[in-house]
């Protein structure tokens, strides 16, 4: 099971947002947009419920929001790349986050969820990886960093 088979290119955005609610709402509607989410609301607020409970902000610049719900029947990523100040998340390490790895899917397939978190967890703890990824000018160069992972 590859990061790849989730990602796609219209779910890649470059953000100049600095708000984290600002940043989650972008990437929603880009869901909505592709077609990935039943109910655009229902899935925000799961998002936004998350957070409350404790940041998805993990360090290194890089925060992992998710969601599973009900009815989903593939899981899916969305990736948002701010370059510039980056993000108030309040993340574990205190640092703004230039990275969001939104994920998600269904809640009844906790086994593959687990697999696809760690697979990107080992992916953008790559240094290397993480500065191409804050290099890269299109969706198709972010996409092309996560071949093999």
């Amino acid at each position: 099971m590859a990061i790849l088979k989730y990602l796609d290119p219209q779910l890649v955005l470059f953000v100049q947002a600095d708000k984290r609610d600002e940043v989650l709402e972008l990437l929603v509607d880009a869901l909505d947009k592709a077609g990935k989410l039943q109910d655009k609301n229902l899935f925000h607020q799961a998002i936004l419920e998350r957070e409350k409970i404790v940041s998805t902000g993990i360090g290194i610049g890089v925060a992992v929001p998710h969601a599973k719900q009900e009815g989903y029947t593939d899981f899916f990523i969305a990736i948002a790349i701010q370059k510039r100040q980056g993000i108030e998340w309040n993340a574990i390490d205190g640092a703004p986050v230039h990275l969001v790895f939104m994920i998600g899917g269904p809640d009844n397939r906790q086994t593959e969820y687990l697999k696809i978190l760690s697979r990107l967890t080992v992916a953008i703890k790559d240094e290397e990886r993480r500065k191409k990824l804050l290099a890269a000018t299109s969706p198709a160069q972010v996409i092309a960093l996560f071949e093999g992972c």
